[in-house]
């Protein structure tokens, strides 16, 4: 995901990409975890991703306040 793509969602659509994300944290540390994980490139990936829509979702928090 970009992040302007991640700008043009809605607070409560963040939410759920946050969530599928985690859980998909989640489930590649598992497979990490007993030897079955293929694609360990895909670790960073979701792990920049999560740290990208906190930071998209702080800045939108910020600007909601500021207002």
């Amino acid at each position: 995901m970009k992040v302007a793509d991640a700008r043009a969602m809605t607070p409560d659509q963040l939410q759920d990409e946050l969530l599928k994300l985690k859980k998909e944290q989640f489930n590649l540390r598992f497979q990490q975890a007993t030897g079955q994980l293929e694609k360990t490139h895909r670790l960073r990936v979701v792990r920049r991703s999560i740290a990208q829509i906190r930071t998209v979702m702080r800045a939108k928090a910020r600007a909601t306040v500021a207002e």
